[in-house]
């Protein structure tokens, strides 16, 4: 009987965050805790308490986990469909190609100023950066990946009379689907820093904005406890998503490893 194949076994290793413990015992240890800029691990768990305590990070971290998640979902399925249509059309690729590469090379913070005047400051505002930003490793790695399918494959769909939608869906997705999640992989992190970023820029209500206020106001335990968060958020998120990538991998390997 074939063992079953352990979805947790794709996460990474705990004992990884060994050096980082170490790290934050000795800082306890050998900070005083009055520090105006190094104060100990304990007090940051403190001011969390008091901002949990306010009512104030409950809608900070909503709006950015919203904000994040929205903003990826939405690079997801704008890139992948752009994706496709860059890499199965040449006249699409010849028509679109250079735009693409010309919008993707505009750094973060410009982008900020434009959607200020088109949208205001508005929770649209963060969402359409984010969505900016994340969407381009998706749809240049889909783009890519669809123009690579092997023209054999492609022969045989004719030769099988497969129409368009049969075969995207037997030939191209199979040999699409992993350089996606590679895509999503990347784009996972910008879309967490690009989140705080515009928050930060714009102060529009989130965790990015808790941070400038706190360290405006020098409250230095406040700013290293909303980092430690904005770590562990990142650190859960690209944890589930190595267990969904795992999963995804098992139904559909990359093309590579099919042919050894």
């Amino acid at each position: 009987m074939a063992k079953r194949p352990n979805i947790l076994a794709s996460l990474p290793p705990l004992r990884g965050v060994l050096p980082l413990l170490l790290l934050l015992a000795a800082w306890q240890a050998a900070a005083p805790r009055q520090s105006p800029y190094f104060p100990p691990p304990s007090t940051w768990w403190s001011s969390l308490q008091i901002l949990i305590g306010n009512g104030r990070l409950a809608p900070a971290l909503a709006s950015t986990v919203l904000t994040f998640a929205l903003g990826l979902a939405i690079a997801c399925a704008l890139g992948g469909a752009l994706g496709l249509l860059i890499g199965t059309s040449p006249w699409a690729r010849r028509a679109f190609g250079p735009l693409f590469e010309f919008c993707r090379g505009l750094p973060p913070p410009v982008i900020v100023p434009v959607a200020v005047l088109l949208l205001g400051y508005a929770e649209s505002l963060k969402l359409l950066v984010v969505v900016w930003v994340a969407i381009w490793p998706i749809l240049l790695n889909v783009a890519a990946a669809a123009e690579r399918v092997d023209p054999v494959l492609r022969e045989v769909a004719r030769s099988f009379r497969l129409g368009a939608a049969a075969s995207l869906r037997k030939i191209v997705m199979p040999s699409v689907i992993p350089p996606f999640l590679v895509g999503v992989r990347i784009a996972l992190p910008l879309a967490i820093i690009i989140t705080l970023l515009v928050e930060m820029i714009t102060m529009l209500p989130g965790i990015g904005s808790l941070i400038v206020t706190a360290q405006r106001d020098f409250r230095s335990a406040e700013v290293y406890g909303l980092l430690v968060l904005v770590g562990l958020i990142g650190f859960v998120l690209n944890s589930l998503f190595l267990v969904v990538e795992d999963l995804m991998l098992r139904r559909f390997p990359p093309q590579a490893h099919k042919r050894q």
